[in-house]
């Protein structure tokens, strides 16, 4: 059986940049072996699989090449951009079925699509020192930012770590240091920023680093960008509630993320993030 996957390029800037996923679309039939054996083909760090459902509008699974995932931002902006270019929806707002919940999926007029995510899970708070092995940052740098560590979901679980502005490009990641820990601590990654200065157009820049699930370093992570939103409402609320993230300048593949937290008495009741996608092509996948 061959299957088209097409190759969808999430968070672009001006139709460049981004991180690749791959789509396939009327994937009701296909089996989590199947699924996990076109995501390898295809390489990239995540692929989406849309099906039928009977209460939402889609069934979407995502899978890296390793194995399934609860959710992905970046692949999902990716699915429904995709459906939106290729007329199969309009603008207007949509529920998808993930295994991180019912969540409601806006397509703007304009192509734009902002996604909800999961109400903010904090998982567990860590050392300056903990990090500091792992990061290969010293303990007195880290702290210097006084920003606590702290492991935040919005569908997927990942580290959120603060780094002085200066800092974030030097990271050399060491792939097994930062699998081991978070295979440790039941984590998917590292997302790490530092805070843009007061007249950038940006809140912060990031990196995201996920090698237990084969993902060395990626362009742009909407989950992560998600939770990392929660984070700054909570510890820098001069920062507001609306957010531009870019991530991916490390790897000369520049990606904007935009994010926007609603809450009530410090307690958050609307995670969003959205941004722009376009076509890379297609390819077919025997299975």
């Amino acid at each position: 059986m061959d299957i088209e996957v097409a190759l969808v390029s999430a968070f672009t800037v001006n139709d460049k940049g981004g991180n690749p996923a791959g789509v396939v679309f009327n994937a009701d039939n296909l089996s989590d072996a199947e699924k996990l054996k076109i995501a390898q083909v295809v390489g990239y760090s995540e692929t989406a699989f849309v099906a039928s459902d009977n209460e939402a509008d889609f069934e979407v699974s995502f899978f890296t090449t390793t194995a399934e995932v609860d959710f992905c931002g970046h692949a999902t902006l990716a699915t429904f951009s995709t459906m939106f270019q290729e007329g199969m929806l309009t603008a207007g707002t949509y529920v998808q079925r993930t295994k991180a919940g019912m969540l409601s999926v806006s397509i703007e007029p304009n192509g734009k699509v902002v996604m909800e995510q999961q109400l903010p899970e904090k998982i567990a708070g860590f050392s300056y020192q903990e990090i500091a092995h792992v990061i290969g940052i010293e303990s007195n740098i880290l702290e210097s930012t006084n920003l606590p560590i702290e492991a935040i979901s919005t569908g997927l679980a990942d580290v959120i770590i603060a780094v002085p502005h200066g800092y974030l490009d030097a990271i050399e990641p060491n792939d097994e240091r930062i699998a081991d820990f978070c295979k440790q601590h039941n984590l998917v990654g590292f997302h790490v920023f530092e805070l843009c200065e007061v007249q950038s157009k940006h809140t912060a820049s990031c990196r995201n680093f996920a090698p237990l699930f084969g993902i060395s370093e990626e362009s742009a992570t909407g989950s992560s960008c998600g939770a990392l939103a929660c984070y700054l409402t909570e510890h820098l609320t001069e920062l507001g509630s609306e957010y531009v993230f870019e991530q991916g300048r490390a790897m000369n593949c520049h990606s904007i993320i935009t994010a926007s937290v609603e809450s009530n008495n410090s307690i958050i009741n609307s995670v969003k993030v959205g941004g722009f996608a376009n076509s890379i092509g297609s390819v077919i996948v025997a299975v």
